[in-house]
Formats: structure tokens, C-alpha cells, sequence
């Protein structure tokens, strides 16, 4: 990746750990000034020291993307500590409850999960939007293989990801003509602690997971972090509305 993120701005939604830990660290490592947002004050931290220790710039907010006030305060310190926003990946997401049917899933989690994965994103963008006008910026929103397929139980999480994907496509045709780029990573399963709640406490549920990806492993969260570099540096220009798979050929069969 020929592109610097030198003297650019970067916020990364649930940056606490995971795919959004590790984007936060290779923006800094490119350059950036990095807020990382979650609601997870030690993970938070950790993640600000990681990059701190690595010679990079990174603060961080405690913020719940469902909720408007706390998504308007996280782009008020953004833009009051540094000045603007130049790149925003908006990876905060749960997975809510795997496996169960859809007539037993219950109301309160799939409010829960709707309304950090699909409400959280949708607040996060219309509080980033403006800034990203003013600087001509790029936005990164995390889907999932989920939003592009089918798929037995867990229908929130489904649900939310096509939603993402959704929601992506519409604000990157409502604001190509402004500037600024809008797309989506789509990852399969992918080695974090999220993954492991929903996938490795049973082996056989561990053994057909791995089945579905034709690599015949799972993702790393630097491979994903890459695809999201990309998608918001001067190397991805013409690339807009895009959600870029990063799966191991899963939707591919």
C-alpha cells in the first residue's frame, strides 16, 4: 500500500479489541492521528497505549454508538482535539445470540443488536458525515458475510448486516458528487474474541465454521485492517459504494 495517512485524522468505532484494535494500530503506524471510540474503558486504553508504544498519536473515547448523545459528544472531542476528520471506519458491533431460532429470540436482544450495529452505524455516520465533506474524506462501515448471504439462526445479526451493507450503498450515491468515499468490509469468520463466544466452544460447530471458507482457515484482523486501509487511502480513488469481501472465498461457492 503505496499510500500515508500523515497529518490525516482517523476514529474507529469499537476499537477495544479485535479487527477494530488492530486498525486502529496500522492507521497510527501509517501516520494517523487515531481516536479509538468503544465502551470498554481498559480495552480502550489498552489500545491507545499500543499505539502510543509504537511511536503513534491515539486517544480515546468512552462512547456507546446507540446512543445520539454520546455519538454527537465522540465527534465534538474528535474534531475539538485535532481539528477534523479525514477517515472513519465504524466497526462497533455484537453478535447478540447465535443459534437460536427466530420465534425464540428475544425482543430485547434484537433491539440490542439492531441498535448497535444498524442504529450505532447509522448515528456514527450522520454525526461524521459533515466533517468528512469538509475534508473531502473516506468512511469504512464493517458488514459481514452475513449481509451478503442467508444463513440459519442468529437472525439479528443477519439482519443488521444487511443492513449495513444497505445503508452503505445509499449514502455512497448521496455523497459521491461531495467527495467523499463511502464502502464496506465484509469479512468471514475471523480469529477474535467475538468469534470465539460464537463458534469454538463446540468442535463440531468449530470444524464446520472452518469447512465454509475455501482457504480452509479462518481470517486474521490484519487482513481485515488492510482491506480498510485501502478502502480509505488515494490507492482506492475510484471506489465508492463497494463492499470488499474479505473471506477466504466463502461467498464465492
Amino acid at each position: 500500500m503505496s499510500s500515508s495517512f500523515h497529518g490525516k485524522v482517523a476514529l474507529v468505532t469499537g476499537g477495544t479489541s479485535g479487527i477494530g484494535r488492530e486498525t486502529a494500530v496500522a492507521f497510527a503506524a501509517r501516520g494517523a492521528k487515531v481516536v479509538v471510540a468503544g465502551r470498554r474503558e481498559d480495552e480502550g486504553f489498552k489500545t491507545v497505549d499500543l499505539i502510543r508504544s509504537g511511536g503513534g498519536e491515539a486517544h480515546f473515547v468512552k462512547a456507546d454508538v446507540s446512543q445520539p448523545d454520546q455519538v454527537a459528544a465522540l465527534l465534538a472531542e474528535v474534531v475539538g482535539r485535532y481539528g477534523g476528520l479525514d477517515m472513519a471506519f465504524n466497526n462497533a458491533g455484537i453478535e447478540g445470540t447465535p443459534f437460536i431460532p427466530l420465534e425464540n429470540y428475544a425482543e430485547e436482544t434484537w433491539d440490542q443488536v439492531i441498535g448497535i450495529n444498524l442504529k450505532g452505524l447509522f448515528l456514527s455516520m450522520k454525526h461524521e458525515l459533515p466533517h468528512l465533506v469538509k475534508n473531502r474524506g473516506a468512511m469504512v462501515n464493517m458488514a459481514s458475510v452475513a449481509g451478503l448471504t442467508g444463513g440459519r439462526l442468529g437472525a439479528a445479526y443477519y439482519a443488521s448486516k444487511h443492513g449495513v451493507v444497505g445503508i452503505t450503498r445509499s449514502a455512497a450515491i448521496e455523497y459521491a458528487d461531495k467527495g467523499v468515499r463511502i464502502n464496506a468490509v465484509a469479512p468471514g469468520v475471523i480469529s477474535t474474541d467475538m468469534a470465539t463466544r460464537a463458534f469454538f466452544q463446540d468442535p463440531a460447530v468449530t470444524a464446520r465454521i472452518k469447512s465454509l471458507h475455501p482457504m480452509g482457515r479462518l481470517g486474521m484482523p490484519g487482513e481485515v485492517a488492510n482491506a480498510v486501509l485501502w478502502l480509505c487511502s488515494g490507492d482506492s480513488s475510484f471506489t465508492t459504494g463497494h463492499v470488499l469481501s474479505v473471506d477466504g472465498g466463502f461467498v464465492v461457492p
